[in-house]
């Protein structure tokens, strides 16, 4: 019992977090504990491969859909998300990186960035990099605070708001070993031909066609097993033949499986399935949660929930949340109710929705998927109003 127990907790450290180093001592020993079991389960039931040595541990985790827009990179110390042009100094940073010293200045990196960012491959593309202003440092260092909170970088000296100010530098170690596992691609990226992106994402994870039922059936597993573990939400709805119908044969062995490694347990609805966990843990992305934004949260939930699947321009769902906070301004955060504030907090708040696969946001039109009925509201004919319920839930949370 001891060791299924272990086991289990070794999954789930990897699952939430996939790259773990030695320095983490207490959950890279778990996972270490327990190498063999992981990687047969991961190796038959995802596909996903498990990497471990001295330093590092790191699952290369594949996503079942490359389309997925609702879980950007995010900047650890904020949780702004990355744009366009972040994404592509992070591919930059990890190409400077490659070819750097055991220790790089912060100066010096952005340097080796713009003479990448200057060269052919980004040329037409829309995206400069000339460090000419504050804006395009502060990318720069979300960027960074990326790769320290992952282990690529550890800072020696020095604090990237001095470099920002234009008063100091900084000093990082490189780690070979974590950069080097950082990549999770079945070929090289410069082995891709295709020019759009959709089509370059896709053959970075492309798999050879199965030559047997056997192999079909292992991909098919392989897909459902990790969108059940990655995604809130599976919904029927969004399966080809071959997979509803190997689900509906299969889901009880595979929602078994899931919930004897993980503690996971199955919610099978007429829509869809999604694995809920008891421990409340292994997701970032959580309703209710405290603040300004969470509160909003809810009510938005709620109003998109009973209108069932009608379409809701976001101008009509930004002139509900001017509503909300001049209705809630005593326990909102300041600011909340200003001018054009309802634009920022209906995005975070809709963003937050999609994630959880609650909403389709398409088209500067929003639309609420089955899951979301839970959030709708029956009128209460006596007692407080389900705004006032709301309310006393926002503030047991913690308020503004």
């Amino acid at each position: 019992m001891k060791g299924v127990d272990a086991l289990h907790r070794a999954a789930r450290a990897l699952l939430k977090r996939p790259l773990l180093r030695a320095a983490e001592q207490e959950e890279f020993r778990l996972v270490r504990s327990q190498l063999s079991e992981l990687r047969s389960w991961f190796d038959a039931n995802t596909g996903w491969r498990l990497h471990a040595d001295s330093d590092v541990i790191r699952l290369h985790k594949e996503p079942a859909v490359a389309d997925d827009a609702t879980r950007p990179a995010r900047d650890p110390r904020n949780r702004n998300a990355f744009g366009r042009r972040r994404y592509v100094l992070f591919c930059l940073a990890l190409a400077a990186l490659e070819r750097s010293d055991a220790q790089i200045p912060l100066g010096r990196l952005a340097e080796q960035i713009l003479l990448l960012a200057r060269g052919p491959a980004l040329a037409g593309t829309g995206v400069e990099f000339t460090l000419s202003g504050r804006d395009q440092k502060t990318d720069l260092v979300a960027v960074v605070h990326l790769l320290l909170h992952w282990g690529v970088l550890a800072r020696v000296a020095g604090d990237e708001e001095d470099y920002l100010r234009g008063t100091g530098d900084v000093l990082y170690d490189v780690s070979r070993r974590v950069l080097s596992q950082l990549l999770v691609a079945r070929r090289g990226p410069s082995t891709v031909a295709a020019e759009a992106l959709d089509e370059r994402i896709a053959a970075l994870g492309a798999i050879e066609a199965p030559e047997s039922g056997e192999a079909t059936n292992r991909q098919i597993r392989h897909h459902l097993t990790r969108r059940l573990l990655d995604d809130p939400i599976l919904y029927f709805d969004e399966l080809g033949p071959a997979e509803a119908e190997y689900l509906r044969r299969q889901r009880p062995a595979i929602v078994r499986r899931i919930s004897e490694l993980t503690g996971l347990v199955a919610e099978v609805r007429a829509e869809g399935i999604a694995m809920v966990d008891p421990e409340d843990d292994l997701t970032d992305v959580r309703i209710p949660e405290p603040g300004t934004e969470g509160h909003l949260t809810l009510l938005l939930a709620e109003h998109l929930a009973q209108a069932g699947a009608e379409e809701h321009p976001l101008e009509e769902l930004q002139r509900l949340t001017r509503e909300l906070a001049e209705r809630h301004r005593t326990y909102w955060r300041k600011g909340a109710s200003e001018p054009g504030a309802e634009v920022a907090l209906t995005d975070a708040s809709l963003e937050r929705l999609a994630a959880l696969r609650l909403i389709d946001r398409r088209g500067g039109r929003v639309r609420a998927l089955p899951a979301l009925a839970r959030f709708a509201v029956e009128p209460i004919v006596t007692g407080p109003s389900s705004a006032t319920v709301a309310a006393s839930l926002f503030e047991e949370l913690g308020g503004a």
